[in-house]
């Protein structure tokens, strides 16, 4: 198939009714299937589609009008790699709208894509002035009393004026939401009474999430659902907010052979899904099947999706889930040139659209952090580990065994932004730095538990990880002993600081900042309930960590320093970097010695900006990773006069006062904390 069909594929509408195009290399015939509007199951036309170029079957007619229900069936040939059965009732996969009848049984809708947009435009963040907040889109509002009762865990209920006050006033400027696109629950969650919360199971590339909407847009019909989901994005977008929308492109809801047969599967099972000869499914997704992206028409089916939601949806930007398999080329192997990564990020359609790679998945060769190409981010797993070994490990063993067992020259790479993990052309942007995300501990289960308690999943505490770098300061979960609360109060503290003070694009997870937990489950995928929705009721502690967080986002735009778009490079003048100094706890600069060495784990340095666009600006940050006390002499600097402390992590809540220091002052830091100063001329003397 060329990587452009000449027939476009979906449905087409016109003054006569509609035609529609579908792609099938090896089908023998294909027809499309339309129902009454009040009886799904009541066949009211079929229209055999005629072979075209490059494949595409296309026929018309015209009840193919918007709220109309209609499906393809498709025959083939037999065959070990092919699974045609002209009975079904197939969803055809550029369908923009979906309901479902019962189980596995779906139709698909025409909509009605007409919204008026007004004069709302898409905010256009800088990468290194976006803060990230990875948020579930029921999770978010389902419990605030704020949001109207019929709105809440909706499309409408993110949109609420409350909503978007509470994320504006938090200071992050993109809400990435997990999966959106129509998914199921697989038949296993369903059994044990769960179900797939998290929505990794995608059953339309093209359709939003009916439930997600509010019962008075599900009873209208897609195209309502349709204009709830663009409400929403014109709404975030007026009150400054991007949308980034987590995309599963690897893998469907077919699950493996044996799994249903709703879609792709029947269409033509051999091309959409990566095989071995005997038709047995190559998986690299642990999810039952694998789209094979060695296929042109899969490369030109998340194309066309990715540029649906970007510019008819307006949505600013997509976190590919397990991208490592969307860059396996024919062979299976992960290739960064591959036609599909490159094509997106030069796609003259998606300028200015942020891509986001989950850069793994769990096939051989799949762990390729650092190797897209140039116009990706990706979740940086190497930032994630490193931080919570030097904060919650390494302190452990300290406690344990006297000493830790690492030193902070790693620490402090990931703090510059990971250059020994990405290239001097995609610079510290490329890396999206978290400390959570979705899956796994909360920060405040990570600062609370040594290990997961998954029983509530129903596979005897068997999945989720069991690396998690945690320390539970004391006490395994919930405690009343004051030491330790506020022992864990100050990791959450130091965790943040750190992620939101590092080079690169930080992520935060929705409910950290006000230390939100869930009893230990580091893998709730199967809870729509009160474990993983945000609680809106905060605590005088959950309140102050809030306060923390704004305050830190706040700090992070206000100094450039802290948000290069490039590495420094020795001896040179790079715009938009920052030059960084070094130094131990003495003042003096750091000896190659200190970078390994695990009692030597307290590090100062001077981040100075190299503007293009901004204000000149420089800081300077104290990390100390040990629970003892240590006197840190403050460095002389050339062109620092003073030192003006902005924030502490030791203190509970932000400060609401100045305090200045000169070059040489001694300043107690009486356990793990972090201090960070801007750096003056000024003489306050």
């Amino acid at each position: 198939m060329s990587e452009t069909a000449p027939t476009p594929l979906g449905v087409t509408l016109s003054e006569a009714g509609g035609t529609l195009g579908v792609w099938s290399a090896n089908a023998s015939r294909v027809e499309l299937v339309i129902f009454d509007r009040k009886d799904p199951d009541w066949v009211v036309e079929t229209v055999e589609l005629a072979r075209g170029a490059d494949d595409v079957w296309s026929g018309g007619s015209s009840r193919l009008t918007p709220d109309t229900r209609y499906a393809i069936r498709v025959d083939g040939p037999d065959g070990p790699r092919n699974a045609f059965d002209p009975t079904p009732n197939l969803i055809e996969p550029y369908a923009k709208g979906v309901v479902q009848l019962r189980a596995d049984e779906w139709r698909a809708v025409v909509v009605d894509q007409a919204f008026d947009w007004g004069s709302s435009r898409k905010p256009g963040h800088p990468l290194d002035k976006t803060v990230l907040y990875e948020a579930h889109l029921r999770g978010f509002s389902k419990l605030n009393p704020a949001v109207p009762e019929e709105l809440r865990g909706t499309y409408a209920g993110l949109a609420h004026p409350a909503s978007i006050e509470y994320l504006t006033s938090l200071g992050v400027t993109t809400v990435e939401l997990l999966p959106v696109h129509y998914f199921t629950s697989e038949p296993r969650l369903l059994r044990q009474g769960l179900s797939n919360y998290w929505g990794y199971n995608t059953v339309n590339f093209f359709s939003p999430h009916s439930p997600y909407a509010t019962k008075s847009a599900q009873s209208l019909g897609p195209s309502a659902v349709l204009r709830e989901f663009k409400g929403m994005v014109k709404l975030l977008h007026e009150a400054g907010l991007e949308v980034v929308l987590d995309v599963v492109y690897n893998h469907t809801a077919e699950l493996g052979l044996g799994g249903p047969r709703t879609s792709f599967r029947g269409i033509d099972n051999s091309s959409y899904y990566r095989q071995l000869d005997d038709g047995t499914y190559y998986d690299v997704t642990g999810c039952g099947n694998t789209v094979d992206f060695g296929q042109a028409a899969a490369r030109e089916l998340v194309r066309d999706s990715i540029r649906y939601w970007a510019n008819e949806c307006q949505v600013d930007g997509f976190r590919f889930d397990l991208a490592a398999t969307l860059g396996r080329d024919e062979t299976g192997a992960f290739n960064r040139d591959h036609a599909l990564l490159a094509g997106l990020a030069d796609d003259e359609q998606l300028q200015g659209v942020k891509l986001i790679a989950e850069p793994w998945d769990v096939g051989l060769g799949g762990w390729q952090t650092g190797n897209f190409p140039d116009g990706w981010s990706e979740w940086n797993d190497r930032y994630r580990d490193r931080v919570r070994q030097f904060w919650l490990r390494d302190i452990a063993d300290a406690r344990d065994h006297g000493t830790a067992s690492t030193g902070i020259g790693g620490l402090a790479t990931r703090l510059a932004g990971s250059s020994n993990t990405f290239s001097a052309e995609r610079g510290p942007l490329a890396s999206v730095n978290f400390v959570t995300a979705h899956d796994g501990f909360t920060l405040a289960d990570l600062v609370s538990y040594d290990v997961k308690h998954n029983f509530g999943n129903g596979e005897f505490n068997r999945d989720g990880s069991d690396n998690n770098r945690s320390f539970n300061h004391g006490a395994e979960g919930p405690t009343t002993d004051p030491a330790i609360l506020a022992t864990r109060r100050r990791a959450m503290r130091n965790l943040l600081g750190t992620l939101l003070l590092s080079a690169g694009v930080p992520m935060i997870t929705a409910g950290d900042e006000f230390g939100r937990s869930q009893q230990g489950n580091n893998n709730a995928y199967c809870h729509d309930n009160e474990l993983t929705w945000l609680s809106w009721e905060h605590d005088e502690d959950a309140a102050s960590l809030r306060a923390v967080t704004a305050e830190l986002i706040r700090l992070r735009l206000e100094n450039p320093a802290v948000r290069p778009v490039r590495y420094a490079k020795l001896g040179e003048h790079v715009p938009q970097s920052s030059q960084m100094d070094w130094y131990d706890a003495g003042g003096n600069t750091m000896a190659l010695d200190d970078w390994q060495d695990p009692s030597a784990r307290t590090l100062q340095y001077i981040a100075a900006s190299t503007p293009e666009f901004e204000e000149f600006n420089r800081i300077l940050l104290i990390v100390h990773g040990l629970e003892t006390a240590v006197d840190v002499t403050l460095p002389a600097h050339e062109g620092v006069d003073g030192y003006e402390l902005v924030w502490d992590s030791a203190d509970e809540a932000p400060r609401s006062s100045t305090e200045w220091f000169r070059p040489g002052d001694v300043v107690t830091l009486d356990s793990a904390s972090l201090r960070l100063f801007r750096c003056s001329g000024r003489d306050f003397a």
